[in-house]
Order: structure tokens, then C-alpha cells, then sequence
């Protein structure tokens, strides 16, 4: 877990990256939360589409109930994730190649967020201009 060892330690912006390491969700959860940071999963693999990967992130990181599930209550419930978090979502592949317009404005809305959200892209998909943590 070294590239994410190195985000925990402060040693990497927090943002938007690929990762490759094959470690069970659980125990990259075990690690995050043992360094302090709040941790989300999702399964992107079983959250194909856009409206199944927002019910499954506004579960991950536990968003209020008035959640809209859309792309501007993404953006608005993510403001207010605090500090040091990460969000593994495996899987994102599926939706960068079903619906690429989906996966770039979510990717986005991601990205404006990485202040206090890191969010790690695990598993193959499109090429993307994102720096790896690997």
C-alpha cells in the first residue's frame, strides 16, 4: 500500500488518481480509517450507470437524506465531506466506457473536491490524463 501509505502520511495532494494495488476494500478501509481519514467504497462493478453510481456514493459517504442523487447534489453534498477522505470506487471503468459524458462530469465534480476528498480510481478503464498513486 505504499502510494496510498504516502497519501495518508501527507506525502501526496489529496485529488483524483489511478490505483492498481489489488487489496481487499476491507483492508484498505482498515488502513485509511487507522490513519484518521474517513473512507467510502464503491462497487463499480455492480454500480454501472450514472444514477446507480450516485445512490451508491451518497451511500458510501454517508450524505444526508435530502441527497438528490444528481450531478449538481453531488457536487453540493461533497462540500461538505470533511476533511481526509478517500473514496475507493472500483470498478469505474464501466461507466467511463457506457457513458463517458457521465463518468467526465462526475470525474470532474471529483476532481473540484480534492481539498478534502482523494478519490482513487482502482481497476482498468480508459486511458485518463490523471496521475497514478501506484
Amino acid at each position: 500500500m505504499s502510494g496510498l501509505a504516502g497519501l495518508l502520511a501527507h506525502h501526496h495532494e489529496p485529488g483524483v488518481y489511478r490505483w492498481h494495488a489489488a487489496f481487499p476494500a476491507e483492508e484498505v478501509a482498515h488502513a485509511v480509517q487507522h490513519a484518521g481519514w474517513r473512507f467510502g467504497y464503491v462497487d463499480g462493478w455492480h454500480h454501472q450507470t450514472r444514477t446507480e453510481f450516485l445512490v451508491a456514493v451518497g451511500e458510501a459517504l454517508d450524505f444526508p437524506e435530502h441527497y438528490g442523487r444528481n450531478l449538481d447534489a453531488l457536487n453540493d453534498c461533497l462540500r461538505d465531506v470533511p476533511d481526509r477522505t478517500v473514496l475507493l470506487w472500483d470498478g469505474w471503468g464501466t461507466l467511463a466506457r457506457e457513458d463517458a459524458a457521465a463518468f467526465a462530469a462526475v470525474r470532474t465534480i471529483l476532481g473540484d473536491h480534492g481539498a478534502t476528498l482523494t478519490t482513487l480510481l482502482r481497476g482498468e478503464g480508459p486511458e485518463l490524463d490523471v496521475p497514478s498513486l501506484d
